[in-house]
């Protein structure tokens, strides 16, 4: 199935959507999209203002109208953030756009990954562990149900990860 046009990458903050993303991009010679950046340049704020000022219910449906408008779109490689898959309409739209691949990773090392990060405002708060541990429990059955294919690289690199997803997509 390595010929499906468009690529989606889902799973929780720090799994690597858009590391692996670039590079599978590269390789599958699509343009590559990171949702959260696209969202930025077209608001022109960065994503903890739009939670500041706009709440998580802002966020998200500003999320929601350019996930559509780039699933309008072809050849392209989309790193999601990691709650694009809490709404119905962007599950449906994810699923029927392209190929969506949930980069698994575990909560100790989403946690490793995220750490110092300042960046993410659902994990401004003193116990982040407890933040991803209830994430990854209210969001995996959803990462899951929009999948074609399910992928755990565990502190692989970004271009072995990518070069791996795709053997695995050429047997799917």
């Amino acid at each position: 199935m390595i010929s499906a046009n468009n690529v989606f990458l889902v799973g929780p903050m720090g799994a690597g959507k858009t590391t692996i993303g670039r590079v599978l991009a590269n390789l599958l010679k699509k343009q590559f999209i990171d949702l959260d950046s696209e969202i930025e340049h077209r608001c022109g704020a960065d994503i903890p203002w739009i939670f500041d000022v706009e709440g998580e219910t802002g966020f998200r449906d500003r999320e929601a109208a350019v996930l559509a408008d780039l699933c309008d779109r072809s050849d392209m490689v989309v790193a999601t953030g990691g709650g694009a898959v809490l709404r119905p309409e962007n599950r449906k739209l994810l699923q029927e756009s392209g190929y969506v691949i949930y980069l698994q990773v575990s909560a100790q090392e989403l946690y490793e990954r995220t750490r110092t990060d300042t960046n993410r405002p659902l994990l401004q708060v003193a116990n982040r562990r407890e933040v991803i541990d209830r994430l990854l429990s209210e969001r995996e059955h959803l990462y899951r149900e929009v999948a074609d294919l399910s992928y755990t690289g565990n502190r692989r690199g970004p271009k072995y990860a990518a070069e791996e997803i795709l053997r695995q997509m050429a047997t799917t």
